[in-house]
């Protein structure tokens, strides 16, 4: 398999486990904050970008959907609101984002809909096509192998299903990165410490957003994975990419 930068992108650099464990114990250990922050760091455009995606995937009219590296269950939940599948099962690495989803499922009276359950993307727990879609929203990039995990999501998908991606991105005109180099750069690192939250968190966050394989090589990819057409768009001064795959 192809080897990708953003594979060696790590949280936490000076320790010895591997990146699908420092990226477990990374969101554990911002899970209290995470939508917060993901709101701050997105100047509140994140919702936004789901409602996109959405309506994109709400044309397959898909049953039964795979939330991969769900978080706290938002995609879930607004995917649920909008195409009201018969069911949507999330997955993610951290137990305690996982319980700050259930807690929101729950108090939306969805748990019979929406499942949240710990698994990993690189080997996961489901038949072969078993699922009408699957969507991954800010979470590909942390994947340890983009190829197996896209490969994996590939198997679970049925033929002539569809996967969803979100995620962010660097600016290739230039005006605009500019402006995204100021942000990640001052912005963010000041919000993280107002709210007093890792450091070394969203050091990665820009980090794992450079390396990451975009546009038409992650395109590439998808179909080097199994996908067989790919559609491309991008949001808010090209800082969040979509990218809806269909097998």
């Amino acid at each position: 398999m192809t080897e990708y930068r953003c594979e060696k992108v790590l949280p936490y650099q000076n320790q010895n486990e591997t990146k699908t464990q420092q990226v477990e114990q990374m969101f554990d250990s911002i899970a209290s904050h995470y939508d917060t922050m993901n709101r701050l760091m997105s100047l509140y455009q994140d919702k936004n970008w789901r409602k996109y995606a959405i309506k994109r995937l709400s044309k397959e009219n898909p049953k039964t959907i795979l939330d991969v590296a769900t978080g706290t269950g938002d995609f879930a939940i607004q995917a649920y609101d909008v195409i009201k599948p018969e069911k949507i099962t999330g997955i993610d690495l951290s137990e305690k984002m996982l319980e700050v989803g259930k807690v929101k499922v729950a108090n939306l009276n969805l748990s019979d809909r929406i499942t949240l359950e710990k698994a990993d993307s690189m080997s996961l727990p489901f038949a072969d096509a078993t699922f009408d879609s699957a969507t991954v929203a800010f979470g590909v990039r942390n994947f340890e192998s983009l190829e197996k995990g896209l490969s994996e999501i590939c198997r679970v998908i049925k033929p002539g299903g569809s996967l969803a991606i979100l995620e962010l991105s660097e600016p290739t005109n230039k005006l605009y990165w500019l402006g995204y180099k100021v942000y990640t750069k001052l912005f963010i690192p000041i919000m993280a410490k107002l709210l007093r939250t890792s450091r070394d968190a969203y050091d990665y966050l820009p980090s794992s957003i450079e390396a990451f394989p975009q546009g038409k090589v992650m395109a590439e990819l998808l179909k080097k994975s199994g996908f067989s057409k790919v559609e491309i768009d991008t949001y808010t001064m090209q800082t969040c990419t979509f990218y809806f795959a269909t097998k």
